[in-house]
């Protein structure tokens, strides 16, 4: 039972993507995180699709060397599996169940809220508070994940070297990371909160209502596309085109008719997204976007949303009020803070309470 353990010691959190591996290990000192160790490895084309692991032994050969790069102090590790995997469900118990007696009610209970053959499934639950509804009972969070997607992760971990102690869910990691960015933003009581993590081949919307995660959605959308089409206008190979994208050199034709043309797209997918959310929910509007992953860093692309949809946007920096180990490279860590929520929320599992 459980995919999720609650209590946990020092991990560190691995974010393994569609393209990458990205690690991050936190300290912390009363409020104050600090960040130990962080690292970030290309994976090989098609090792994972659409963030499902296709090559277990070469993705767990980069987590390895990622590892240690690192230099991790842990091999403790915490991973997460992508929203859409995932089936949750608010549903009520009794308020005065013990964790044991409750597992047990839903163990019996649970073929009544999944849609899998349960010995395909990992379960976990997480009660959220009293029920608004009815004083002796309590809210309980129950999450079920397909079995194999648990197991490619934690066999990876696994062949890797490390321990694995936390399989926790995407939309979640996001949620927990966003509190230290809320921080940041004008004002973060009450809102309405759009996340649009932009990645390599998926972008992910979560919105947030006073730092509570109300509703997730992914679509393949992401900065490949970018790459693919410097490939093709430019006849360059992947990895030419993906060096050119980051580094420059490029034609002088590239700002203007391939660079914008994949901004332009970037915005569309956001309006579309959060249309999607409205015509689903009783919102119409959100008061902050922000922007995460891989393509949020780019240049004028967050002025371009703001400008675009007439929403605040900012980019997402969870180490804005965070100090660093002198071991840690500072200058890449910034350039990779906005594709480093999930590696963040997961190294925060850490400090559970």
């Amino acid at each position: 039972m459980g995919f999720l353990e609650k209590k946990t010691k020092p991990v560190i959190g691995l974010d393994i993507s569609s393209t990458s591996v990205k690690l991050l290990e936190l300290s912390r000192q009363g409020e104050r995180y600090r960040v130990e160790s962080y690292a970030v490895r290309a994976l090989p084309p098609n090792a994972v699709s659409e963030k499902n692991i296709a090559d277990v032994e070469v993705v767990a050969d980069v987590v390895k060397k990622v590892v240690q790069q690192a230099k991790c102090k842990t091999q403790n590790a915490a991973v997460a599996v992508a929203g859409s995997a995932v089936i949750t469900k608010l549903i009520e118990m009794p308020g005065g169940l013990s964790d044991d007696a409750m597992e047990s009610q839903i163990s019996l209970e649970a073929d009544q809220y999944i849609p899998y053959p349960l010995e395909e499934v990992a379960i976990d639950f997480e009660v959220q508070g009293p029920s608004p509804r009815n004083p002796d009972q309590v809210e309980v969070l129950l999450a079920a994940c397909r079995r194999e997607n648990v197991d490619l992760r934690t066999e990876v971990l696994e062949q890797a070297g490390l321990t694995p102690k936390v399989v926790d869910v995407e939309a979640y990691t996001m949620e927990r990371a966003f509190s230290l960015v809320a921080r940041q933003l004008e004002d973060d009581s009450d809102q309405v909160v759009a996340i649009v993590d932009i990645g390599a081949t998926m972008t992910t919307l979560s919105v947030l209502l006073e730092g509570k995660t109300i509703y997730t959605r992914e679509q393949l959308f992401g900065g490949k596309q970018l790459t693919e089409e410097i490939q093709r206008r430019y006849g360059l190979s992947a990895e030419e085109a993906g060096l050119a994208k980051k580094q420059g050199g490029l034609p002088d034709d590239y700002e203007t008719d391939v660079l914008l043309q994949f901004k332009e797209s970037v915005v569309q997918q956001v309006t579309r997204s959060l249309q999607f959310f409205f015509s689903s929910s009783q919102y119409n509007d959100v008061d902050h976007i922000v922007l995460a992953g891989g393509v949020a860093a780019m240049e004028g692309l967050a002025d371009l949303i703001e400008e675009k949809l007439g929403t605040q946007t900012s980019i997402a920096n969870p180490f804005a009020s965070m100090s660093v180990s002198p071991r840690v490279n500072a200058v890449a860590l910034a350039s990779d803070a906005p594709s480093l929520m999930i590696a963040t929320g997961l190294a925060m599992r850490s400090f559970d309470d």
